[in-house]
């Protein structure tokens, strides 16, 4: 098997610093199948390097601290000076001139983004960035403990103990093996917050309302961190009394054996909702052609007046499932726009096809694997990627991506998304995230 992401240092001698700084002093670099991510000219050299000289040891500090963030939060859909600190290298600080380099994770991938220094003459060390690296999280995970053991076994050769470092390995261990406590540390990364940074009775709720409504579909609604409020399952269970619609747990679609999608970390997260889409309409025989509001409230096991209503504009920005029973489920649509509200039912639609598990399926915000593969999927029902195409013939310009969205109703983004997943027009850099095909 290929290596998929080692972090290492090579010993240096410093002559200064502190114990803990001079024993893990060395050549650091980050090395994944496609090279070095850490490798740049050095000007005391004058030449290239894999990686600069600085201390593992801050390294491994910043990498225990925010473990859980670097583990479990999504990208930050806006510059976010905090979200920065604790996912991009460029903020461990204490002296040195970090790579260029920001890690996040969907949940299930992990994507290390090595870019160049800002400044053409930086020095001492001049990054010269390197392809994106995208990879289970399961493999960062390891990646992460190898090299954090590895600081550890250095510092302690070298007669330093009781550090900081090691203090904050033992409690994250300790942390990672008690299910309750991890339980939290993961909703509290997926709102954004390092540990114990949020309010115990906030976290505590959301434990409460997982058991009604199931580990992952919280998990979704808080990792939409940017969003106006963190939702309960009181408020959840409001919006679905006053703004929800009916609908039949037992009447909505499923995928029968035949039509069975692989799914895990090789697959990226539009590539999976695409196939379930493209599986879906197979076995339910609907062609190429656009999906009526009645087909595709059929679909969803509720009735086309779930799309053609007019809800409270003063929703809240998030669309939902919630069952109250195998007959009965409230659906909640926001958008008051036609095309929106048959997206947000279309990713209601796929995300039972992705989770059937618990009484919630949340559409949010969030850029976790989850609402990323909801995306795609009901980009790919409402408007199969090769009739679009075809429609297209090679003309992508925003008027003719226009027509398209017409013709299939929906949104001229839903188009050039589809676009964008299928290579047809480029990606933007916000748009990277980990969207390739392979790993």
């Amino acid at each position: 098997m290929p290596m998929m992401l080692e972090m290492a240092l090579a010993p240096e001698r410093l002559g200064e610093g502190s114990p803990e700084e001079r024993a893990a002093f060395g050549l650091f670099t980050i090395r994944s199948a496609h090279g070095f991510l850490t490798e740049g000219f050095d000007s005391f050299i004058n030449g290239y390097r894999s990686g600069p000289l600085v201390s593992g040891y801050h390294v491994a500090e910043w990498l225990a601290w925010n473990w859980w963030r670097l583990r479990w939060e999504p990208r930050s859909v806006a510059p976010d000076w905090d979200w920065d600190n604790a996912h991009r290298m460029t903020a461990i600080g204490e002296g040195y001139v970090w790579p260029n380099v920001t890690i996040f994770s969907d949940g299930l991938r992990t994507a290390l983004l090595s870019a160049p220094s800002s400044r053409s003459e930086a020095k001492p060390f001049r990054y010269v960035g390197a392809l994106p690296t995208v990879i289970p999280s399961t493999a960062f995970e390891a990646a992460i403990d190898e090299f954090i053991l590895q600081i550890l076994g250095r510092i302690e050769a070298e007669g330093v103990k009781d550090s900081n470092l090691s203090r904050l390995w033992d409690d994250l261990a300790a942390e990672r093996n008690d299910p309750g406590i991890a339980k939290r540390r993961k909703l509290e990364a997926y709102l954004g917050r390092d540990p114990d940074a949020v309010e115990d009775d906030a976290v505590e709720q959301l434990v409460a309302d997982a058991v009604g409504m199931g580990d992952a579909a919280v998990e979704e609604i808080a990792a939409d961190s940017r969003a106006e409020k963190i939702f309960t399952g009181a408020d959840i269970r409001e919006l679905a009394r006053s703004c929800g619609h009916h609908g039949s747990p037992r009447d909505a679609v499923k995928l029968d054996s035949a039509h069975e999608v692989s799914r895990g970390a090789d697959t990226p997260a539009w590539l999976m909702g695409a196939r379930l889409a493209q599986e879906l309409r197979a076995q339910e025989k609907l062609g190429v052609t656009a999906i009526s509001d009645r087909r595709l409230a059929e679909l969803a096991g509720t009735k086309v007046a779930t799309i053609n209503a007019k809800d409270d504009v003063r929703s809240p920005k998030l669309s939902f499932v919630l069952d109250e029973g195998a007959t009965e489920s409230r659906i909640v649509l926001w958008s008051n726009r036609q095309t929106g509200r048959r997206f947000n039912l279309a990713r209601l639609i796929g995300d039972r096809l992705i989770d059937a598990s618990g009484a919630l399926h949340p559409a949010t915000r969030a850029s976790t694997y989850r609402q990323k593969a909801q995306r795609a999927f009901a980009a790919e029902l409402l408007s199969p990627f090769d009739a679009v195409d075809a429609f297209l013939a090679g003309d992508y310009s925003a008027e003719k991506q226009d027509d398209a969205a017409g013709v299939f109703d929906v949104s001229e983004m839903t188009i050039n998304s589809l676009l964008k997943n299928n290579g047809r027009i480029p990606r933007d850099d916000r748009d990277f995230e980990f969207e390739n095909a392979a790993v």
